[in-house]
C-alpha cells in the first residue's frame, strides 16, 4: 500500500486549499500514478507553527510501479505547479504533498523516510488512514492509525475542527 498525505492552507494558483487539495489529487492520476481511493477533505487545525489558518487535509491510496525516489520527485513537481515555496518549516502552504508509506519500506537514511517520520502525531493523517484503510499498520509500531489516534487523544495532542 502507497499513503500520500495532501494539506494546504493557503490560496494559490490553483484557487482555496480546498481547489489545491481537489487539483493535486486530480493531478495525482496520471505519468504512471493512479489513485486508487481518497479520504474525505477534512479541516485540521496547524501543526507546529500555529499560528496560521486551518488546513484542508486528505489522504490518497496510490498505485505506481515508481520507486520512492521518482514518487517522491512528481510529489515535488506537483507542489511547484500549486505555488508551493518552502521557506518556514510548518508554516503556510499552498500545497503539501507527502509519501507516508511506501508498501511497508523503512528507510531511514536517504529521501524519502519511510515510513513519514512524525505519523503518530498528526491526527491529519492518521484520520485519513483510518477512513481509508482501517487495515493498514505503521511499518515500524505495527499500529493501526484508529490506535495511534486513541493513543493522541487520551494525551490530548491535536483535535480534528
Amino acid at each position: 500500500m502507497i499513503l500520500v498525505a495532501l494539506g494546504s492552507n493557503s490560496n494559490g494558483p490553483w484557487g482555496t486549499p480546498r481547489d489545491a487539495v481537489e487539483e493535486a489529487l486530480r493531478r495525482l492520476n496520471g505519468s504512471g500514478i493512479k489513485v486508487k481511493k481518497s479520504s474525505q477533505l477534512l479541516v485540521t487545525a496547524p501543526f507546529g507553527v500555529t499560528d496560521q489558518p486551518d488546513f484542508i487535509n486528505a489522504v490518497a491510496e496510490i498505485d505506481t510501479r515508481l520507486p520512492p525516489e521518482d514518487l517522491l520527485l512528481r510529489l515535488h513537481v506537483i507542489e511547484r505547479l500549486a505555488g508551493r515555496q518552502r521557506t518556514l518549516r510548518w508554516g503556510p502552504r499552498t500545497l503539501d504533498l507527502d509519501l507516508i508509506d511506501y508498501h511497508g519500506f523503512i528507510r531511514r537514511s536517504v529521501p524519502p523516510l519511510l515510513p513519514h517520520p512524525g505519523i503518530a502525531e498528526r491526527i491529519f493523517v492518521l484520520a485519513p488512514i483510518a477512513e481509508i484503510a482501517p487495515q493498514w499498520r505503521h511499518p515500524v509500531s505495527k499500529l493501526t492509525a484508529a490506535a495511534m489516534l486513541k493513543r493522541l487523544d487520551q494525551q490530548g495532542e491535536g483535535r480534528l475542527l
